[in-house]
């Protein structure tokens, strides 16, 4: 669904390679996985820790570039220690490694919601190799590796006017979950503008997702199906196997159309049609928002949207976990903005347009 990264690099020294801390309670896992990690070449196991106290106390001292997390552990458990480890993690990106995380599972979208990069399925100790490890190199490689796209610093809209907008849609991945939130967040109950989301997941993740969305939304959250009419102070989210288009009833309302096929990104759902069809519909009067995810997906949508006359914001590169999406927006030059999600949900909940 997302195109391969760029090869990495070999690093001359040990002191190059990407520190990795392992968490979890079976030492057989922790030695399969460490000796997986080493054997790479790629990166370094910097500790590998019984529990999530253990790992606290580690990276008090220590800095890591990923973490591996592991859910099922005695005394606290991986997603009530998650908060705590991003927060003493300093940038470090985390990878919950565990058998709860099977296709489907509610323990993915919380972990995702949580701030946790990305998920992995732990098989039973026998399995730990193979497809694996080969899946764990591929997690490490995307979540480390360079989007060799130019910094940006964060930069707000020049200015705002109280003209507002009909809609906002906003396309999301890797880390998107997590930046989500943040901006559902900010969003007070008289801020009624519709919302569309499309975010990368599988098909059967998205019922926990909407049900995740509507709790940070503090409002309703349906999952898109055909003929599903945008009503005001609603969250709707894209079905994992069609991409949302939105089409005009021709009595100022809109609906929601589900077109299924491929696309030039390659992703389903994919967030280009989205933005398209409210570049189409609402033009002037739509917002477009990228948050963190990796790939080109949604770039030919915001630029529609843009040259529609309509406002396209992006997340900044600090707060992202991969800024593949924002930052090809940003460096096409069709971002208005270039914010944190706390401050884009609080640019949604201005009512005020942002000055493109």
């Amino acid at each position: 669904m997302k195109p391969a990264p760029a090869p990495r690099s070999e690093p001359t020294a040990a002191a190059d390679l990407p520190r990795i801390l392992i968490v979890d309670d079976s030492v057989v896992a922790r030695t399969i996985i460490a000796r997986l990690i080493d054997g790479t070449g790629r990166y370094l196991v910097a500790a590998a820790v019984s529990g999530a106290g253990a790992a606290l106390a580690f990276l008090r001292t220590a800095r890591v570039d990923a973490v591996l997390l592991d859910i099922e552990m005695p005394g606290m458990d991986g997603l009530t220690a998650l908060p705590d480890l991003i927060a003493h993690g300093r940038g470090a990106r985390f990878l919950v490694v565990s058998s709860s995380v099977d296709e489907g599972a509610a323990a993915t979208v919380q972990a995702l919601a949580l701030g946790a990069a990305d998920t992995l399925v732990k098989p039973g100790t026998g399995a730990l190799a193979g497809r694996f490890s080969e899946a764990l190199c591929d997690k490490l490689d995307r979540l480390l590796g360079s989007d060799d796209l130019p910094a940006l610093p964060v930069r707000a809209p020049v200015a705002t006017t109280g003209t507002g907008f009909d809609i906002v849609a906003i396309g999301a991945s890797t880390g998107g979950i997590h930046a989500l939130g943040q901006v559902l967040r900010q969003l007070p109950a008289e801020c009624t503008v519709p919302i569309l989301v499309t975010q990368h997941l599988p098909a059967s993740f998205t019922p926990y997702f909407a049900a995740q969305v509507a709790v940070l939304a503090g409002r309703p959250c349906d999952v898109a199906t055909d003929h599903l009419r945008i009503r005001p102070g609603r969250v709707i989210v894209a079905p994992g196997d069609a991409h949302v288009r939105v089409v005009s009833l021709g009595d100022g309302s809109a609906s929601v159309r589900l077109l299924r096929g491929a696309v030039r990104s390659g992703c389903t759902p994919s967030v280009d049609p989205m933005f398209a069809s409210i570049a189409e519909v609402f033009g002037p009067r739509a917002l477009a928002v990228v948050l963190s995810g990796m790939g080109r997906d949604g770039s030919e949508g915001a630029g529609l949207v843009a040259r529609a006359g309509g406002c396209v914001v992006v997340q900044d590169r600090q707060s992202s976990v991969v800024w593949g999406m924002p930052g090809t927006v940003a460096t096409n030059g069709h971002a208005a903005a270039v914010l944190p999600p706390d401050r884009i949900g609080a640019l949604i909940a201005s009512g005020r347009r942002p000055a493109c």
